[in-house]
């Protein structure tokens, strides 16, 4: 009991200090429910956590519970290096992408190879060929893809990191991270994916390339949301533009021809593409959108994909088959967390979910060295958001995955 009342008054305290703000600067934040003491003590409209599973771990934290407090102090080991590093921005790369803007995403697709050493008339050493799951080393020279990844990264433990503490600090930080990459003018990525894993030589960009984003833009919404319960440093007019800059983006992957190619893949890409897509839904006050997503998610995605015996044959033809079997388990299951509970579809081949887990735990469990690890979260575990920092089974960015 002693314990638990010393952490209590050192978050406490620690609250209270980062929590005071001036008239001025409290009339310009979105409507919150910050108080002095604890920082925010409401549930944040978050899309993919569930707003009141994080208010209820952040209870658990205060008062000391074993696994929610480990999991919340692994979560601040991370977060205060976050505090100094970065910002980030898709400007900040040599290259020019083909529309001749900065400000354009550019990646290359990772697992295609040049057949000939570059020369001066062939700098790129053209034709390049597909050698799936080994990846080129060359993609690593255009920085938008690894600095979204320390961005979204960054962003996400920050905005969790002041929701649990009332830290001003961390709020601050993950504001100046998004005003940078999303909103400031110098700075800001225009949102779409037009020049995403393009193929030097064949095509400059490809609607496979969206799944950069489908997984950590996703928890980017979720840290707005979180923010905007009452943050220091967060504006009603940040939280404005990021709500046009995902509504932009929304209204691209809807229409574009590389937002309606993804849609249409039968693989893992295509249920990314709607947990992207359902997660921007939700921030944007589309809830239709999201819901007509989840109900169609089993006919449409969870049944093509999952065969009799529960394997996914579009995943085990893939050379690192392992790494994507677990992909719609966790996906679906984060979705159905969602939605309150656990989820089964009956497809052809019968009840596909449980069938479909066992197989990929199986599977991965068998590949040595493989560095793939199967955990499929607990819903409390996947609604508090520590889920990846010891509170529960974790769920895998899939962001390198291309053809």
């Amino acid at each position: 009991m002693v314990f638990r009342h010393t952490v209590v008054a050192a978050v406490a305290a620690l609250g209270l200090v980062a929590s005071f703000a001036t008239p001025a600067e409290a009339a310009s934040r979105p409507t919150g429910c910050t108080v002095p003491v604890i920082g925010p003590v409401c549930a944040p409209a978050t899309a993919v956590l569930d707003g009141n599973q994080l208010l209820r771990t952040k209870f658990a934290a205060l008062v000391g519970e074993r696994t929610s407090r480990t999991a919340l102090n692994n979560l601040l080991t991370a977060a205060r290096s976050d505090l100094t590093a970065g910002p980030w921005s898709v400007t900040s790369k040599k290259q020019v992408p083909p529309s001749g803007d900065k400000h354009d995403y550019l990646s290359l697709a990772p697992y295609w190879w040049p057949t000939t050493q570059p020369t001066a008339e062939n700098p790129w050493g053209c034709p390049f060929v597909q050698r799936d799951g080994q990846r080129n080393p060359i993609v690593d020279e255009i920085t938008d893809h690894a600095y979204r990844g320390e961005a979204f990264a960054a962003i996400y433990r920050l905005a969790l990191a002041w929701y649990y503490t009332g830290d001003a600090r961390y709020a601050r930080r993950a504001a100046l991270d998004l005003r940078t990459w999303f909103l400031d003018a110098a700075t800001k990525m225009n949102p779409n994916m037009n020049f995403a894993q393009g193929i030097p030589c064949k095509v400059d960009g490809r609607g496979i390339g969206i799944i950069e984003f489908s997984y950590t833009l996703s928890q980017v919404v979720d840290a707005t949301a979180i923010l905007a319960t009452g943050a220091p440093g967060w504006t009603k007019a940040d939280q404005a533009g990021m709500t046009g800059w995902y509504t932009q983006f929304l209204d691209w992957l809807r229409t574009s021809k590389n937002g309606t190619d993804e849609a249409k893949a039968q693989n893992n890409h295509g249920s990314f593409y709607d947990m992207l897509v359902a997660a921007l839904a939700l921030g944007t006050g589309q809830r239709d959108v999201a819901a007509a997503i989840a109900r169609d998610a089993g006919p449409q995605r969870i049944a093509p994909q999952i065969q009799a015996k529960g394997l996914q044959t579009q995943e085990t033809s893939r050379t690192r088959s392992w790494h994507y079997c677990p992909a719609p388990e966790i996906r679906y299951l984060i979705v159905g967390c969602g939605d309150g509970g656990s989820w089964t579809v009956q497809g052809r081949a019968g009840p596909q979910r449980g069938r479909a887990c066992d197989v990929a735990a199986v599977g991965a469990a068998g590949q040595v060295g493989a560095g793939v690890g199967v955990a499929v979260p607990d819903c409390a575990g996947v609604r508090g958001g520590l889920v990846q920092y010891g509170g529960g089974g974790a769920a895998r960015d899939q962001s390198d995955d291309g053809g």
